[in-house]
């Protein structure tokens, strides 16, 4: 994988970035660097590994996003997840849920940059693929300004070269996740200092970005990349299906319609194994966002997806309903 796939990547979201999300995803854009939800190191070693890493040859290029603190286990669950066949390896130091903090990892990690470094330093030591971070600003009471390069200092120490920054500090006592990623403010203007006191490490900017110009602007403002999160899994069409030719210069949009079309085989695929439709549709709403027809669109598949036996004519469904209008 070449650092060129992270000028644009759509961020690891629970219950969302799952494999049935990446596929629709990939089919939009063909270069957007994808990502895994955050996977526990401890679930890697002990869990469902079909389940819980498993992907499609065509997610390529994807990134396995693990959460942990003990750099054993981050270690040996990195070198599964390569010998799976990720390009990248990437450690989560900027989740603030609860069971994130009583487990000691995530954006509590923010407060202990040498054991992030100490756990960077065993994943690098275990596998070839890159192994990347991605973090906050600060948490609590920490001084961005202070805790940002010092954190980023620590882990280039130990070998890291590709850091993704949120641009929110996060607070883990008074905000609930959801608050997290809207209430604190962004700091663009620090992420951005980053990248000039750092020219040697490739950074990512997070947060708040909503739109594929504000992803330009970033990108010629002197980013490396631009990780693009809730606004991409809302409205894939329009953010990823354009995203080739604006960011890369390269290939063509591909609409709504064809992603629908593209993911008929995978859907029938994943009906075969035994799945049920609405796993891949519940992905599938946000198409036709800002078209006529999205409601009917979303409304088919939210209340038909669901049922017993349901299948790829519902899908086709709700697609006609939306040509229909279109005509």
């Amino acid at each position: 994988m070449t650092r060129d796939a992270a000028r644009l990547s759509v961020a690891p979201m629970m219950d969302w970035t799952d494999r049935h999300c990446r596929a629709l995803h990939r089919l939009l854009s063909g270069r957007a660097l994808l990502y895994t939800e955050m996977v526990t190191a401890p679930a890697v070693l002990h869990g469902d590994r079909d389940r819980l890493l498993g992907f499609g040859p065509q997610e390529h290029p994807v990134v396995l996003q693990l959460g942990g603190s003990d750099p054993g286990e981050l270690a040996e669950a990195a070198r599964i997840g390569a010998d799976r066949g990720y390009d990248r390896i990437d450690l989560n130091c900027g989740c603030p849920s609860d069971r994130v903090q009583s487990g000691a990892f995530g954006a509590v990690l923010m407060k202990s940059p040498d054991l992030v470094a100490e756990c960077a330093a065993a994943m690098i030591a275990a596998v070839r693929v890159p192994i990347s971070v991605k973090c906050r600003i600060g948490v609590d009471d920490q001084a961005p300004e202070e805790a940002l390069p010092r954190f980023l200092s620590a882990v280039r120490g130990a070998g890291v070269r590709d850091v993704t920054i949120h641009a929110r500090k996060a607070w883990l006592q008074g905000l609930s996740p959801k608050e997290n990623r809207d209430i604190p403010p962004l700091d663009y203007p620090l992420v951005h200092r980053m990248k000039r006191d750092f020219p040697d490490l490739h950074l990512t900017l997070n947060g708040g970005v909503a739109t594929l110009e504000a992803a330009q602007a970033h990108l010629a403002a002197g980013m490396d990349g631009v990780m693009i999160g809730r606004a991409a899994y809302h409205d894939p069409a329009n953010l990823l299906g354009p995203a080739d030719r604006a960011i890369w210069g390269q290939g063509r949009e591909t609409s709504a319609e064809e992603a629908v079309s593209g993911m008929l085989p995978h859907i029938e695929a994943h009906l075969s194994a035994g799945g049920r439709l609405n796993q891949v549709t519940r992905h599938m709403l946000g198409l036709f966002t800002g078209r006529p027809g999205a409601r009917g669109w979303r409304r088919i598949l939210s209340e038909e997806a669901g049922r017993d036996g349901a299948g790829p004519e519902v899908v086709e469904r709700a697609l006609a309903s939306v040509t229909r209008l279109a005509a």
